[in-house]
């Protein structure tokens, strides 16, 4: 607001909840959150003018704190008392047992920090997996999670997106599942969210699904029908999935998530981590246009 004026302008600028993720654009990797509230107030003539400006930040935090913590923790050529030293100095407060565990994790070879970091990971997913109730299956609530993801595209966005600080993030799967899931689950996504590490929030449910159903002793089975299967289909359809991938899955069990789509019209489409059937109409029908015009 105010006056533009070649010889003698008096303009204020008011911006305020300006996100300092925006920083990434012009400087990659930065990976900061909060945000900005600035004034400035700008006078005399345009060709000189007089600035006077005010900065405020609120919020602020960095997204990957532990960019300069995994390559020293990874570091192979490291003293493994150094980095044993460094555990013991950041999570001094954590228990006896956990300091144990990333004792042995980081005094471990390691390929990459990257490697090391997936190793917490999932070393963390398991564990909490491992203290729900054998009669909670995490696997189903994280794969109701993810379907209500992917069929909500809002939803998607504010989980997905790097514009929204990782508080606000947490706090909505709070609110959505509060009362819904376990606080297994609760725990597992809201570690997910706090670092994702690049990955969209479907990839890290489904890789959190992945961990859970080894960890009971199992595989996964997405199967995409038409219409929900009847109860004794999809009994018989594990037990043949069981039989077929008993030597590639943990145990040879496999359970099944169906994801119901009519665009494929009929028939089925199975996957198995890598593995892929795809036995639906849709794509029958899309190999023999492909037939035709060849």
């Amino acid at each position: 607001s105010g006056i533009v004026d070649p010889a003698a302008s008096d303009l204020t600028l008011d911006l305020s909840g300006l996100p300092l993720a925006l920083v990434d654009n012009f400087a990659p990797g930065t990976g900061l959150e909060g945000s900005l509230q600035t004034r400035a107030r700008v006078t005399g003539a345009l060709a000189n003018p007089h600035i006077e400006a005010s900065y405020a930040a609120s919020g602020i935090r960095i997204k990957r704190p532990e960019t300069a913590l995994l390559p020293a923790l990874a570091d192979d050529s490291a003293d493994p008392a150094a980095r044993t030293s460094i555990v013991a100095a950041v999570f001094g407060k954590y228990s006896a047992t956990a300091k144990a565990v990333l004792d042995s994790l980081v005094t471990s070879r390691w390929s990459s920090s990257d490697d090391l970091a997936d190793g917490i990971e999932q070393l963390g997913i398991r564990a909490v997996a491992e203290s729900a109730p054998k009669t909670l299956s995490i696997s189903d609530e994280l794969f109701v999670l993810g379907t209500a993801v992917s069929s909500n595209p809002e939803l998607e966005l504010a989980l997905g997106s790097k514009l929204g600080s990782t508080d606000g993030k947490i706090s909505l799967v709070d609110s959505l599942l509060a009362g819904k899931a376990s606080k297994q689950t609760v725990a597992i996504v809201g570690a997910l969210l706090a670092r994702p590490r690049g990955r969209r929030i479907g990839e890290l449910l489904r890789y959190a699904s992945g961990i859970v159903a080894e960890q009971a002793g199992y595989s996964i089975a997405t199967v995409t029908v038409a219409a929900p299967l009847a109860a004794a289909q999809a009994t018989r359809l594990e037990k043949a999935l069981s039989t077929q991938f008993g030597n590639t899955v943990h145990g040879g069990a496999v359970r099944i998530n169906q994801v119901v789509d009519p665009s494929i019209l009929g028939g089925m489409r199975v996957q198995i981590g890598d593995d892929v059937i795809d036995g639906t109409i849709a794509s029958r029908l899309t190999d023999l246009r492909l037939r035709l015009v060849g």
